[in-house]
């Protein structure tokens, strides 16, 4: 034992498990391969008697290095969760960002619909108020025909039975302003509906087809007739037409197969239900020639 041993100033750093084990390790192995060779030498070689001087090996890792990995490592996954971290905020932002939008849009649509709803409403009432006017304006006109009718027919009796035995006879007019009783309630009343909506099997009050008009025409007079135009052009006696009176019906087809049919009103002229396109209109006989007419008065 040295001298100095006991001095703690003197004494060797001890050395960790782990270098021990290596050094160890290291020197098991060169010790085994000596071991090896001398075994495998002439048997009487000289025993080895020279001290080997086994090197230090050393496996110390650097404190510091190792701090500085770590560190760098802890830095790169803090990193990562940052990054990781705004991603996620910016799709939540990016989400939110359109359920707003959609939001917007569908207010905007909701708004719209209301406003459009508002305006058809108001369409609709204006219109409502308009047709309401006009049927009562024609109401009035038709009572007061109707009026004026009745007084006539009652001041002027003799006259209408005159009228009547003239229509009789085949007498002939020229001018709507001479019908009076019957045939005048009769042109008074189509020609107040001028102006309505045609639409087939309508009769009335303000849209018709052409056999519904003449059917509520005849109905001023107390004459029922039968409902479609081929039945009613059947009816009465057929006249030539230059020989027409005013509440004469004139048809278009054959007498007994007439597709449409309409009233004479005197001067040349016929009050019909044509079709959608026109409505109720009076037209000249020119404007579409009559096949044929009767009269039933």
């Amino acid at each position: 034992m040295s001298h100095t041993a006991h001095i703690p100033s003197h004494r060797k750093p001890r050395r960790s498990a782990s270098k021990l084990a290596l050094r160890a390790g290291v020197a098991g192995g060169v010790l085994s391969t000596i071991a090896v060779a001398g075994a495998a030498g002439p048997a009487n070689a000289e025993p080895v008697t020279e001290t080997i001087e086994m090197p230090t090996l050393n496996a110390e890792l650097s404190g510091g290095g190792l701090s500085s990995a770590v560190a760098a490592s802890a830095e790169t996954t803090h990193q990562i969760a940052l990054d990781t971290e705004l991603q996620s905020l910016e799709d939540a932002s990016a989400a939110r960002a359109v359920k707003d939008a959609n939001k917007a849009k569908a207010e905007a649509q909701r708004k719209a619909d209301a406003e459009a709803k508002r305006k058809a409403v108001a369409e609709a009432k204006e219109k409502a108020a308009a047709e309401a006017a006009a049927r009562a304006s024609r109401s009035a006109e038709r009572t007061a025909l109707s009026a004026s009718t009745g007084s006539s027919s009652d001041s002027g009796a003799s006259s209408s039975s005159s009228s009547d035995s003239g229509s009789d006879s085949g007498g002939s007019y020229d001018d709507s302003s001479q019908a009076t009783g019957s045939a005048a309630a009769i042109v008074a009343f189509a020609r107040a509906q001028v102006g309505d909506a045609y639409v087939m099997g309508s009769t009335g009050p303000n849209s018709w087809d052409c056999s519904g008009l003449v059917q509520a025409a005849y109905r001023q007079a107390g004459i029922d007739l039968p409902r479609v135009s081929g039945d009613q052009s059947s009816r009465g006696t057929e006249v030539s037409m230059s020989d027409l009176q005013p509440g004469d019906i004139l048809y278009w087809g054959s007498r007994s197969g007439s597709y449409h049919v309409a009233i004479y009103v005197g001067g040349g002229n016929f009050v019909g239900a044509q079709n959608p396109g026109t409505g109720v209109v009076e037209r000249s006989l020119d404007y579409d020639q009559p096949s044929g007419a009767v009269r039933v008065l």
